[in-house]
């Protein structure tokens, strides 16, 4: 069966409000798989007509892009922030401690991110192949640019020259959150971002490889909007879901 999922552009939006969305969807969700498991109903098929505490949320995928901001995972360092409060203030760089996985990252314009709120009942419940999975749709997309991507096997991320040791350097950042294989939280592929910004931390705490770019991958500037096109349809085909807009 093909499952839909909702694809939301929130255009550019702070940090907090879209945190905050996130949590709703998610929440609402949960509360769903909980509420169907004690009617003793399986949490993967249609629920009774007319009966909405018992209905399953559709699952979402919302890309946004956000002004400057840093966030930090559970398994990360607050040490991993190197410029002071001060410098932060200064460039306009908000801060949060938040309450997915992975070390510190940055976000900022130029930057396309990406949260699937996915019921992984509806796909299949193993979260490292859910990582494969939007790791592959970076690849997919990075490829549409002449950009060849890889993995490095520990790191979870995509990567350009990814056997080159310390030459190395990563485009797109993942961390996740999953509860009752409800996923929320996501990825963040640089598509024209100023990299100056990854200076202010340790990049998910890996101090001996650097970042990038496909604008400095490529040589030029490159269309979010169409690079938002591509990952849909990428992600569309690998989990094999239906775009409702």
């Amino acid at each position: 069966m093909i499952k839909g999922v909702r694809v939301r552009d929130l255009g550019r939006k702070d940090y907090k409000p879209c945190w905050d969305l996130q949590e709703e969807i998610f929440q609402v969700m949960v509360k769903a798989k909980i509420a169907r498991r004690n009617a003793g109903l399986s949490t993967t098929e249609p629920g009774p007509e007319g009966d909405r505490d018992l209905t399953l949320p559709e699952s979402q995928m919302l890309w946004v892009e956000h002004p400057h901001v840093l966030t930090l995972g559970k398994s990360g360092a607050a040490a991993n922030v190197v410029a002071p409060a001060v410098r932060l203030k200064e460039l306009g760089v908000q801060y949060y401690p938040i309450n997915r996985g992975g070390d510190i990252t940055y976000h900022g314009p130029g930057q396309l991110v990406g949260y699937p709120i996915l019921d992984l009942d509806q796909f299949f419940t193993d979260i490292h192949k859910y990582l494969r999975f939007l790791e592959e749709a970076v690849i997919r997309t990075c490829a549409e640019y002449g950009v060849k991507a890889g993995r490095i096997e520990g790191l979870t991320g995509v990567w350009i020259d990814p056997e080159s040791g310390a030459a190395a350097r990563k485009i797109c950042a993942f961390g996740v959150k999953c509860s009752r294989w409800v996923t929320m939280h996501g990825l963040a592929l640089n598509v024209n971002t100023d990299l100056d910004f990854f200076n202010l931390i340790v990049p998910c705490g890996i101090s001996d490889r650097g970042v990038t770019s496909l604008a400095r991958e490529t040589g030029a500037p490159v269309d979010v909007e169409e690079v938002k096109g591509h990952m849909t349809r990428h992600l569309a085909a690998l989990f094999e879901w239906r775009e409702v807009r």
